[in-house]
């Protein structure tokens, strides 16, 4: 933990990093969303929706840059731009990004080339959103690939194209770099002799082995020409400026993309024990123990050591989707606190600190009084599972106040969180994180109602969520799911056994048999990502 918070500050000194300092802004709600009538689970979309739309690509890029004459102003940054602006991008949030960056770079813009995943203009196109697509007459060259988000044939030529543009540039040229989740796949270039079908199948083996993100992006940068700062480095000794939309737990721009305008603090040696640790270095191809065995090579003093180059600006990210998030749940009339967006671990022990979490909220209600016995031992079983998952930035004591607050005003609370949780595959069937995160959460409830005939949580109305920002979970179509006390039991009636479906991994099937998958979160590609929001609301039947 110190030695990744020494690296985060050794960035922010080092290369530039732009903190977001603007507040989002408040969204006008109108008295019908206000109203009774909503249900729980409305209110829940409202919630998920009003952080995915403060994340869109237009929102992040009208919000953060502009143009007053020959000045390209990013936050509180200013470049001089004269007809010298080319662009670079690749993200499943760049297509609406580069658009709107088009159209507010005007004749600035020389020429672009974004890599963007299979399908999606043709998907925006049918969803009516033009707005994120190019102009007919637009000197951007959109490229698509990395089809179910694994790097391809597609991506590779993507990947080539960007590296020519970057490495004819000169020292009059500005490169802006568009990046948001998705970027690793899509901007695939092996360092030879590795093959791409001999990285596909490193990431896949990983991937299945429930590596990290991190781990995962470690590994990727010491296979590529262009990650962990490669494309910087192709573009010297143009000035380069990334605009990133952040899908990585602490904002480490390090990890989104796998870093390719930002330094590589990893050296193979930790791609070797990432390897080790999944059991994977026996069974690694010949190509990849030869590139990882060859000394890394180091940047040149005069030219790249210190990116002096690059200034990089974080434009979204999870925190920023759940402050608004948090806005949206007070103007529906909770009492609302940000627990963490740095969750993460198995999806699992996840699900246990929330069921925990929500077991804790309600039994503190039933007795009026947090020293109650099982609220007691429910919170010391959370303070243990919060330290297993090694989550120091969870607010639990926000929690408490919101309580105190419920206690004392009445009004209904919601507790917000967001991160990225792994899955240990073990089954066949098809679902997704948030998913399976949503069905484990509630087959914990129903287990716990079931040993105690009064347990609190009967008493209150309860919803939980779990959804994908970018509105696909895993391999299925939903982003995401609900979950509440009485799913189990219902579903039992309908003759579908929760665990059964848990255990083979096949959550997306068993919403989509379960209540006529009216409990499935179906938000459609929404082209942006930041990682996964929870929320969890309770209030009194009454209200």
């Amino acid at each position: 933990m110190a030695s990744s918070f020494r690296r985060y500050l050794w960035l922010c000194s080092n290369h530039q990093l732009i903190s977001k300092n603007w507040q989002p802004k408040r969204l006008l709600v109108s008295a019908s969303v206000l109203s009774r009538e909503m249900s729980l689970k409305q209110k829940g979309l409202e919630i998920f929706q009003t952080a995915i739309n403060t994340v869109s690509p237009q929102n992040i890029i009208k919000n953060n840059i502009s143009v007053e004459g020959e000045r390209l102003l990013i936050q509180n940054q200013s470049f001089p731009v004269h007809k010298n602006v080319h662009l670079a991008g690749f993200g499943k949030a760049v297509m609406g990004m580069a658009a709107a960056v088009e159209q507010i770079l005007g004749d600035h813009l020389v020429q672009g080339v974004i890599s963007v995943p299979l399908g999606i203009q043709k998907v925006l196109r049918l969803a009516g959103k033009e707005d994120m697509l190019l102009r007919p007459q637009t000197k951007i060259q959109a490229m698509e690939g990395a089809q179910h988000n694994l790097p391809d044939e597609n991506a590779l030529k993507a990947a080539n194209c960007i590296r020519n543009l970057a490495e004819e540039l000169t020292e009059n040229d500005l490169l802006l770099v568009l990046i948001s989740g998705g970027g690793s796949a899509l901007l695939p270039a092996p360092i030879p002799p590795i093959t791409l079908e001999e990285k596909q199948y490193l990431t896949k083996q990983l991937a299945s082995k429930g590596a990290t993100i991190q781990e995962l992006n470690t590994v990727r940068k010491s296979l590529s020409l262009l990650k962990g700062g490669g494309l910087a480095r192709a573009a010297y000794p143009a000035q380069v400026v990334s605009l990133i939309l952040s899908d990585i737990i602490g904002d480490n721009l390090e990890f989104i993309a796998s870093g390719p305008t930002v330094p590589n603090l990893q050296s193979k040696e930790d791609s070797c024990k990432i390897l080790s640790k999944y059991h994977l270095l026996s069974s690694m191809p010949k190509s990849v123990k030869e590139v990882l065995s060859q000394p890394s090579t180091r940047m040149d003093q005069k030219e790249t050591q210190d990116f002096a180059h690059v200034f990089n600006f974080i434009v979204g990210s999870n925190a920023i989707a759940l402050e608004e998030a948090k806005c949206k749940s007070e103007s529906l009339g909770y009492k609302s606190s940000i627990l963490s967006t740095g969750v993460s671990g198995d999806v699992r022990l996840v699900a246990r600190l929330y069921s925990l979490l929500i077991r804790y909220v309600c039994s503190v209600l039933a007795a009026h009084s947090s020293r109650c016995v099982q609220a007691t031992s429910l919170k010391d079983e959370m303070l243990q599972v919060i330290g297993n998952l090694e989550l120091p930035d969870f607010r639990l004591d926000s929690c408490l106040e919101l309580l105190e607050n419920m206690l004392s005003s009445g009004k209904p609370i919601c507790l917000l969180a967001g991160g990225e949780t792994t899955v240990q595959l073990q089954g066949r069937g098809k679902g997704g994180r948030n998913q399976e995160m949503a069905l484990r959460v509630a087959l914990e409830l129903h287990q716990a109602k079931s040993k105690i005939p009064q347990d609190p949580l009967t008493k209150p109305e309860i919803i939980f969520l779990s959804g994908g920002t970018d509105g696909q979970d895993g391999p299925s179509e939903a982003a995401g799911a609900f979950a509440y006390t009485e799913l189990v039991e219902k579903a039992f009636r309908e003759g579908l056994n929760v665990e059964d479906f848990l255990n083979n991994n096949d959550s997306f099937t068993f919403y989509s048999k379960f209540n006529k998958g009216a409990d499935l979160i179906m938000t459609g590609l929404t082209s942006t990502n930041v990682m996964d929001v929870q929320a969890i609301i309770i209030q009194s039947k009454e209200t």
